[in-house]
């Protein structure tokens, strides 16, 4: 037997017996319906594997999400017939869903599930079901995007299959958009297994292509047990803690239905209908029903909230405004000092008037009271059961009046009408309250009351009825205005506010408040005048937002704008945030429509804190922004000290990305601009800093945004690990200029001076090189700075060096001789440690100084004038990295691009080059490990060529001009990671000079997924520059091309290289110069008349063709690489 065959049931044993493995399966054994429950009962989560998503997070509240990114999470297509769902991406197959992307990344790299069009004209049914699930909390929602085209598809439904009942939880035959769109479905509580089932029908007219992404389930876990309950929480029989307000409410919300014990709730009045209406025996104009049986209305229930099944009993009205439905209970009186409370579950669905209101009748012993409204539910919320309660304190016996009514196609629902037990019922004859049956309406404008020439729902003013879809559509109908009133303008002092009706069904509703007051105590103290709309706590179980809504508007014109006065306040408004626990002081701002969100890591987005936290993040896709930029703002705060350090982490990744800016802003002056980064970074997390200046009268407060500019949508920004301190901050190991000097100080003559647009030195910076990019620059022309004498720039200090630097800048010497341009290092003294004096010219030159410090240091850049008029130096773009130097034109990437550019071309589509590694998740796809070190850790320079359109878009990685040379070789390696059969991208290199472009080396064809070596002669009479270009010669390419260990050896030529043991590809080498393209041409005709001469010459002697050797011997497709071995087929074996 083998070694290995000893060795891997040993490691097996060792691994399975060891206490220290972390193999949790084998210590942690759920029973079966602990299994898919939406709780982690395992440490690591994997209980919950396959149970119709990933990413599990142990965080509360965090939802269950299947992408379909990585697989299908479970989900199975249980179709019978040819039209089947199918786990696709953008473009992958003619017959899928004509979508341009998929929801989750917003490119055509991502996944989704999908079924493509059916050919067949009889009526086809796919089906995907969930795998098995178990218990469902009552605030269960199920989320997810579908996108489906208008005339696609017949119908989509979406069920739920507990036990021997199915549930249809929604279903639709369209009109839909032609986006993504969102459905939220809540599930109720449900107990034991269940399986959910997405399904879309086609037919004869309809193609029925349709895709499905992003499936969450929300808030469906039931509370875990804990060793002790926080205060003012229930402990449940499971050791589960509940509030106490969620007691003996109708909802199971223990898991274990101990929080709805008949022993717990034996002084409780509960109503369910299912045995009749109990105590609320005065009704009018409600129905007992249940959803099996009855008339199919779009909008009547699923199922009753008691047990959430068909079967189940509850109230309906379809009563419109002229007939309201009432229901009455006995007469009550609320044992003082206790209220009575009313919990309710109720169902307002399909249509926009449905309004249910609870009143309070009182049994005054005078004349009797208009009834008070407690209580006022109006518009669409959705299709489900919604909880809220009321407390009554009256002082005389009550009667509480339920009163619903709708408009046309609409359902309004009552089921579980719990009374507390501090209802005592007042013994009397049974008859209904005096005046009950004819409850006011919800306060409307009179002329919203039926008139007997106007159809329902139509608007009356004077003579004239409006119709309801000119409403609220911005002209004036009625010679008042009338029909524009109450349309959303409002400063919320009329009790109707505006037209504004919450729409909430969770903890949190808007509510109409007045406004606070601004006196002290004491009889002068004055109540400040006016009301507004806020946020304040509801008694909901579903959505945790507070949403409110305007009636139906529009149409409107491409001017129209919505103004509002908002206003925010968190606690704590703390600045430092990792952004594990929430967004600390943070809040996103509402001025565009894109916007920075708090995420999870998952997939291919990770944070900086722990690789599995949470950071925010700004992906202009999701959802697609029109806008171009986006703030992230902390409250307006007051300084601790004279100079702040703010520290943060940030991530820019993507070939089309734009500008993350650094922004402080004081009332009443202009932004301060501190910090700021363009185009990608690669895809690794970078730390920067800031030190903020205030003025020395405390008190003033400052306000820090951070501001993303987009330029396109491929590429995403992120921040983590924001921390503000008290002090200064070490000089920055990264500058540009753009925003600041940096710290740098000019000496007292001031002669260095930071610029953009300027009428004399560089006509365009090096960092965006445009004429608006800014840069350092000295005039060195003898009215200025005498000949031989100098200009200083000095910077901040800097932090100590733990190991060897590198110190790199860009200059720019004016043609005119300036003089020179010296570097020395301050560290307990001054030492040069280099000199620049060549001439000058139209470019930028990239300079460069091996850096050791055991000690704080400073960087000083002295400019020695010549005394020549029109004379200048410049600087830019400075940078401190650790490692030596790179020789010029020359990186392994290992710690940057190490000078190379990768400023994205307007003209060719502004993309850029990026720079990652194997190990670092990416939403783009990428070699699995680099060249110079062979591993996952290792780095590379990369493009993804699928974001290039046709047209002859190109992006392009540029080196630091070099000098003339004779013959000077250019060595690197390349992989292209395309599909075996499909390749339209091409890498080019080419030399650029004042003389113009010449490509001398080019890569195209099929390729396998592996590194392969380049190398080209190059040689030019005046100064140039390599380019490396990736570009496509046809329709867009799904895959990367990827550079590493570039190498540029001047004035030596190239060897031919050793062919590999593996069996790899060698690349030829092909000689270049600017000016030999005639004898590069004859060159290559000799070889071609050669080449055919000789094959003329073999086939006469005997030799086979290319296509009889195909015949014969397996080709060089056949051989199969395994690490550093070659396995040969067994014909080829056998022939040796």
């Amino acid at each position: 037997m083998p070694l290995c065959g000893h060795l891997l049931p040993a490691v097996v044993m060792l691994l399975a017996g060891s206490p220290g493995w972390a193999w949790v399966p084998n210590h942690c054994r759920t029973p079966r319906e602990a299994e898919c429950n939406f709780v982690c009962d395992c440490r690591g989560c994997p209980d919950e594997a396959q149970c119709g998503y990933h990413g599990v997070s142990p965080s509360p509240g965090a939802p269950f999400t299947c992408d379909f990114e990585r697989d299908s999470c479970g989900w199975q297509d249980i179709s019978t017939a040819g039209y089947r769902w199918l786990r696709d991406r953008a473009g992958a197959s003619p017959q899928g869903p004509r979508l341009r992307s998929d929801h989750t990344l917003g490119t055509d790299l991502g996944w989704y599930v999908a079924v493509g069009a059916h050919r067949g004209r009889e009526t086809a049914t796919a089906a995907l079901r969930s795998p098995v699930l178990h218990e469902a909390a009552p605030t269960c929602e199920l989320r997810l995007w579908y996108h489906a085209a208008s005339g696609d598809v017949a119908e989509l439904r979406l069920e739920l299959t507990h036990g021997a009942e199915t549930l249809t939880l929604w279903r639709s035959p369209g009109p839909w958009g032609p986006d993504w769109q969102e459905l939220v479905v809540p599930t109720g509580r449900i107990r034991g297994a269940f399986r959910v089932t997405f399904s879309a029908t086609r037919n004869a007219t309809h193609r029925g292509t349709v895709a499905l992404d992003d499936v969450a389930f929300w808030r469906c876990g039931l509370p875990t047990s804990q060793a002790h309950c926080p205060l003012g929480h229930h402990r449940c029989r499971n050791e589960a803690c509940v509030e106490h307000p969620q007691l003996c409410d109708g909802e199971d919300n223990c898991g274990d239905r101990s929080d709805e014990d008949a022993a717990l709730c034996k002084h409780y009045v509960a109503t369910d209908f299912e045995m009749g209406l109990g105590l609320w025996n005065h009704s009018e104009g409600w129905t007992r029903n249940r959803s099996a049986g009855s008339p199919r209305l779009p909008a009547w229930p699923r199922g009753d909230h008691t047990w959430n099944s068909a079967q189940g009993s509850f109230l309906a009205s379809v009563a419109e405004p002229s007939a309201p439905a009432v229901l009455s209970s006995p007469k009550f009186q609320a044992s003082a000092p206790h209220n009575c409370s009313l919990v309710f579950y109720h169902y307002l669905h399909g249509s926009e008037a449905g309004c249910l209101q609870v009143f309070l009748q009182t049994a005054s012993p005078a004349a009797p009271q208009t009834p008070i409204l407690l209580r006022r539910r109006h518009g669409e919320l959705g299709a489900a059961w919604v909880r809220d309660r009321v407390d009554i304190q009256s002082r005389h016996p009550f009667w509480i009046l339920l009163a619903g009514q709708t408009g046309p196609g609409g359902v309004v629902g009552l089921d579980d009408l719990i009374l507390s037990d501090h209802c005592k019922p007042v013994p009397e004859l049974a008859s209904p309250p005096p005046g009950c049956w004819a409850p006011g309406p919800w306060p409307q404008p009179s002329s919203l009351r039926p008139r007997s020439f106007c159809e329902p729902g139509h608007f009356f003013c004077g003579d004239l009825c409006v119709p309801p879809e000119q409403l609220c559509d911005f002209q004036q109908q009625c010679p008042g205005g009338e029909d524009e009133q109450e349309c959303g303008t409002t400063d919320f002092e009329s009790p109707s506010g505006g037209g504004w009706e919450d729409a909430s069904v969770g903890r949190l509703q808007w509510a109409r408040l007045p406004a606070p007051d601004r006196g002290g105590p004491g009889p002068d103290a004055r109540r400040a005048a006016g009301h507004f709309l806020a946020v304040q706590r509801a008694w909901g179980q579903l959505a945790e937002e507070a949403r409110v809504l305007t009636p139906t508007l529009g149409p409107s014109g491409p001017r129209c704008e919505l103004r509002l006065v908002y206003y925010l306040q968190s606690h704590p408004q703390e600045v430092s945030c990792n952004f594990e626990r929430g967004a600390c002081g943070w809040h996103t701002g509402h001025l565009t429509d894109a916007h920075w969100h708090r995420v999870e890591s998952r997939g291919p987005r990770y944070d900086h804190t722990t690789g599995q936290g949470h950071f925010v993040l700004l992906d202009p896709t999701d959802p697609p922004a029109r806008g171009p930029a986006a703030h992230l703002l902390t409250q307006p705060r007051v300084p601790s000290a004279p100079q702040e350090c703010l520290s943060f982490w940030f991530h820019l990744f993507g070939p089309q990305i734009g500008t993350l800016r650094l922004v402080m802003r004081r009332e009443g002056e202009a932004e301060t601009h501190l910090w700021s980064r363009s185009g990608t970074h690669g895809n690794r997390w970078h730390e920067a800093w800031a030190t903020l200046h205030h003025q020395p009268d405390a008190g003033a407060k400052y306000q820090l945004l951070f501001e993303g500019l987009r330029d396109g949508y491929h590429g995403s920004m992120a921040l983590d690990d924001v921390t503000l301190r008290p002090g200064p901050c070490w000089a920055p190991r990264r500058c540009s200029f753009e925003d600041s000097a940096c710290g740098f100080s000019v000496g007292g003559r001031g002669l260095w001076t930071r610029q953009a647009n300027a009428s004399w030195g560089p006509h365009a910076d090096h960092t965006t090189e445009t004429a608006q990019g800014h840069y350092m620059v000295v005039d060195t022309s003898p009215q200025a700075l005498p000949r031989g004498h100098a200009a200083l720039l000095t910077s901040e200090e800097q932090r100590p060096l733990v190991q060897p630097t590198c110190l790199s800048f860009w200059y720019h010497l004016s043609l005119r001789n300036p003089g020179t341009l010296r570097v020395h290092v301050e560290e307990a003294g001054r030492q040069q440690v280099l000199s620049v004096s060549s001439r000058g010219g139209a470019t930028w030159r990239l300079g460069s100084v091996d850096l050791q410090a055991r000690q704080a240091w400073r960087v000083v850049f002295e400019a020695v004038a010549a005394g020549v008029e029109r004379s200048y130096m410049a600087l830019d773009d400075l940078l401190l990295q650790d490692g030596p130097c790179p020789l010029p034109a020359s990186c392994d990437f290992e710690a940057g691009l190490c000078g190379w550019n990768h400023v994205p071309r307007p003209g060719l589509g502004g993309y850029s080059w990026d720079w990652s590694s194997g190990a670092s998740p990416s939403r783009y796809p990428q070699p699995p490990v680099d060249h110079t070190l062979g591993t996952e850790a290792g780095h590379f320079a990369l493009f993804e060529t699928s974001v290039l359109g046709p047209g002859g878009r190109a992006a392009g990685l540029i080196s630091q001009p070099l000098p003339p040379t004779a013959a000077s070789c250019l060595r690197f390696w390349y992989h292209v990671g395309f599909p075996e059969h499909f390749y339209q991208g091409e890498l080019r290199v080419i030399l650029s000079s004042a003389q113009g472009q010449l490509a001398v080396w080019g890569a195209g064809g099929r390729r396998r997924h592996q590194w392969l070596e380049g190398q080209v002669d190059v040689a030019s009479a005046a100064e140039f520059q390599i380019v490396f270009e990736a570009t496509l010669g046809g329709q867009p390419a799904l895959g990367p091309i990827a550079l590493d260990d570039v190498e540029y050896l001047a004035g030596q030529r190239c060897q031919l290289p050793t062919p590999s043991q593996g069996g790899g590809a060698a690349a030829a080498t092909v000689p270049a110069a600017v000016g030999g393209a005639l004898l590069l041409l004859l060159l290559l005709l000799l070889l071609l008349l050669l080449g055919v001469a000789g094959r003329r010459w073999l086939q006469k002697a005997g030799c086979p063709s290319r296509g009889e050797v195909d015949a014969v011997a397996p080709g060089f497709e056949n051989i199969l690489f395994s690490a550093d071995r070659v396995t040969l087929p067994a014909s080829v074996a056998n022939d040796q």
